[in-house]
């Protein structure tokens, strides 16, 4: 997995019941964009996460670059 500091992070639940984690990497720790990151979560805590298979990454565009329609 690779990512961008600004790029946002979705965690599934693993079990029923079990609610998503959101954060926004803030820290890029490993070489060319490689793990781990530095993640604020959407609670408000900040820490080291190394993503699992049950990670999504939602790329960041800068504000003013919208992707062309087809």
């Amino acid at each position: 997995m690779r990512a961008l500091v600004g790029d946002e992070l979705t965690v599934k639940g693993r079990h029923q019941g079990d609610v998503d984690r959101h954060g926004e990497i803030i820290e890029v720790h490993g070489d060319e964009g490689n793990p781990p990151y530095l993640v604020h979560w959407q609670d408000g805590h900040e820490s080291v996460f190394f993503p699992s298979a049950d990670t999504i990454v939602a790329k960041h565009r800068p504000a003013g670059k919208r992707q062309a329609r087809k």
